[in-house]
Parts: structure tokens; sequence; C-alpha cells
């Protein structure tokens, strides 16, 4: 669905003051500076270096060199007056071997970084976990040993010691399904582990520890608003047949309900997920309620839809995705279709759960392929698609879908995991070589649709 301007501008008018716009970024994709200052080493640096595993050969040594560069990357934000800047904190920046001693380097540069936000008026929202597992945890099984729940409590509890008393707005997970299923059991990402008997555990401890994380921040910071986000993918069957609408139910259990239903307190989807059963075997007495705390909201983080059908030769699922390409729709530089509608779906889908009382979209965006021209990056693809899928988003609050923000993906070009650089997601072009930044119109953009936001709120009052 493509959206007028006026039709636009009225939904737009449904944002309020509390409205939270932003960009979001992590701490692996951007920061660099890998092994300096007292850095330990994150599996993903270790992943990286193991041939074949990223595209290009590419790695997260550099990236954006956000370490030294933060200010710069700052400043830009705030020159698109965006408020609200999403990033994570990296857990081997501050234990470098997981646990145990602290590193204050790594202290001081959060602490540096959180200041400098906040005195350009930016908020910070941070993430705990994304994705950079200490690789001394990894050494010792990482999320499939059940230890990991104890080092994860430490290691949250101390972040809200230090940085509590400027960071109110935390995120405990970043993309549960992904890390787990593309690392433990597809082997795609770090730490590149196959199998069920590596997925089931590394699930399980990871659904403990994003509800027991929720807990030990709340109970550190009465002030705080605390959630967690989750990769949603709107999924359809391939046709009407039997095989393929039950193929499409249970993809949808796992990638939609997988971790936010123990979250709140509907356990694991064992009845669209039989081989699920097999999580039992990593349970103790108490972990029913474990795995069961409330959060503040809930972060969704959409990008596409998937079409899937039946499949005799698919492990366990019986399913299989039919790729865009075959499909021949139309696609983003990551092969992802452009289905505007899915976020709409999927704000409904999580609306319904009687226990989500705010939603805010951590992560939503687009890679195309950028061209600069004439010194600027004309990127009108990237704010079309923004622009439908936004509005989406507005409509769906338009119906009473308790939406209470909005943060693009990403800040910056990034370092997009396998993909290593060649995707371009950001409202800000990189060049990885000079580390030279431009605002791509796509920025000017959102920054006008803030403004706009600003001024619609100003003529209500």
């Amino acid at each position: 669905m493509n959206f007028g301007d006026k039709e636009f501008n009225d939904l737009l008018k449904t944002t309020d003051a509390n409205f939270n716009w932003g960009v979001s970024s992590s701490a692996l994709q951007t920061e660099g500076s890998y092994n300096s200052e007292g850095k330990g080493l994150s599996i993903w640096d270790v992943f990286s270096k193991q041939k074949k595993k990223i595209n290009n050969g590419h790695h997260p040594y550099v990236a954006t060199d956000f370490y030294n560069n933060y200010k710069t990357d700052i400043d830009l934000i705030a020159e698109l007056k965006i408020p609200n800047f999403r990033t994570s904190i990296s857990w081997p920046r501050i234990f470098p071997a997981g646990n145990g001693k602290i590193n204050q380097e790594g202290v001081d540069f959060y602490n540096r970084m959180f200041d400098y936000c906040l005195a350009k008026n930016i908020t910070p929202w941070i993430t705990l976990y994304h994705w950079d597992l200490p690789y001394k945890l990894e050494q010792n099984g990482g999320w499939k040993n059940r230890e990991i729940v104890n080092h994860f409590i430490d290691y949250v509890a101390m972040c809200a010691d230090l940085f509590g008393d400027r960071i109110k707005n935390w995120m405990v997970l970043n993309e549960p399904i992904v890390f787990t299923g593309a690392g433990y059991f597809l082997g795609v990402h770090a730490p590149g582990k196959k199998g069920l008997k590596n997925f089931l555990p590394a699930l399980h401890h990871a659904a403990i520890c994003q509800a027991q994380g929720i807990r030990v921040l709340k109970s550190q910071l009465k002030n705080s608003n605390v959630g967690t986000t989750f990769s949603f993918s709107h999924i359809e069957s391939y046709s009407q047949k039997e095989k393929d609408i039950k193929a499409a139910l249970k993809a949808d259990a796992l990638v939609n309900k997988l971790f936010i239903e123990p979250l709140l307190g509907q356990g694991y989807p064992f009845k669209e997920i039989p081989f699920l059963q097999s999580i039992e075997n990593y349970m103790i007495a108490g972990d029913e309620k474990l795995l069961h705390e409330v959060p503040d909201f809930v972060g969704v983080q959409n990008y596409t839809k998937e079409v899937v059908k039946h499949s005799f030769f698919t492990p366990y699922l019986n399913a299989k995705i039919i790729p865009a390409t075959k499909r021949k729709v139309p696609t983003t530089t990551m092969q992802w279709e452009i289905f505007p509608e899915s976020i709409y779906r999927i704000l409904k889908k999580v609306a319904d759960y009687k226990l989500v009382k705010s939603i805010v979209v951590t992560e939503n965006g687009a890679s195309f392929a950028d061209e600069i021209v004439n010194g600027k990056i004309n990127d009108h693809q990237r704010i079309h698609f923004l622009k439908n899928y936004l509005s989406m988003c507005l409509k769906a609050k338009s119906e009473g879908v308790p939406l209470d923000g909005y943060f693009v993906w990403s800040a910056t070009d990034n370092f997009e995991w396998a993909e290593g650089y060649y995707p371009k997601f950001g409202l800000i072009h990189v060049d990885f070589e000079t580390q030279k930044r431009i605002i791509k119109e796509s920025g000017f953009w959102y920054k006008n649709l803030i403004t706009q936001s600003a001024k619609n709120k100003h003529e209500i009052l």
C-alpha cells in the first residue's frame, strides 16, 4: 500500500508528546577497537576470523570506529533532530572474561558516550545483549551452559549500578530467536554451532535471561522503562492446502511466539511445535516461573514477510520458506520482500496479548544500493520504504495499538553480521576506508518528519 502526503500527515497527527522517535545501532556493528583498552574478545571477533563465514572476508574489528568517532555520530544525530538513540553495551568491553574483573576503560567509554548524548539532548536507549557474547564464556558452553544465567544476571546488575543514574530505557536481549537459531542451530552466525542439541539449551537459557534481566533492572532501578526486543516476521501460507497452512502455523510459532509467550506467562508453544518438548530435558523445578516477567514495553523489529509451504525433507518443522526472489516480488538488497502491511499485522498481533501495555518499534529499515552523486545520496527507495512502513505503524496506532515509539535501523551504515559491509541500512553513509560520513536524503526526510510531528503537537496544544 502506498500512502499519499495528506493521508500520511493525518496519520502523523496520531503521535503525541510522549511518542519516541529514534534511530538504532549496536556496539559490535559500530564500535571497532575490538581488542584495545582492555576489551575481551567476543564470539563475533573469533567467528569472523574463520574462513568463508563472513561475506567477502569482512570483520567488525574497525567497523564505523564509533569507539573513537562517537562524538561525530552523535553530533550528526543531533543535527537531524533525532531525540532518541538506541545502541548497546558490549558485554566483553565491561567484563573481558564475561564475569569477574571489570574493565574500567570500557566503563569510562560508556560514561563518556552517555554523557555526550545527554549533553546533546539525545536520550540513550540501551540494549544489554546485542549478540556479542564474551568468547571466554563460549569456551565454557556459552548459551548452552546454564551458568550463563548467573553470569548474565551479574552483568545486568553491574550495568544498572554503573549507568542507571542516567539510563532510563533498557532492552534486555536483542532478537533472541535470531542469535539462538542462527548461532546455535543453523551455524551461520557466531558461534557457528548446529543442531537441536545446541539450540534447545541455548534458547531455554536465553528465555530465562530475558525474564531475569527484566527483574534485575526493575528491582534496582525503580523509575526505569524496561523492555526486550523480538524479531517478528509476518508469515503467510504458500497455498490453502492443509499441509501448507500447518507449515505456516509452525513457522509462525517458531519465529513469532517462541520467546514472547513464555515471557508473558503462556509457556513455550509446544502445541504448534511438538519437537520443543525435548526442551524439558534442560528445565529444572521452578523454571516455568523464572521464564515469566512482564516487560514495561515490547520492542518490535520487523522488515518483511515470509511465505511458507510444507516440506517433507525439512527436519523438525516440515516447513520451508519460499524466497522472495522466486516469487518475483519487490525486494531490498537483502532480498527481503517489501511488504509494508507486514508491520501492521505484527503490531496488531502483539497488541492482542493482554499483558502488553506498550509497544516500541525498535528496528525498521531497508538496505538499498546507495550511490553518491555530487557528494549527495538521494536514497528515494529508502524514503519510500520508511514512509509506507511508518504509515502502517501509525495506522495500527490509530486503531488502538499502544505504539509509543519508532526507531529506524540504522543510524549509520555498519557491519551487518554474516553479510559484512555490503548491506547499507543507514540514514548516514559511512565510507569504511576513510570513515567519512554523509547524511543521506532519508536522514533529512526523517528530520523533517520529526519536525512536522512536533509542529502537529504544538498546533494541537
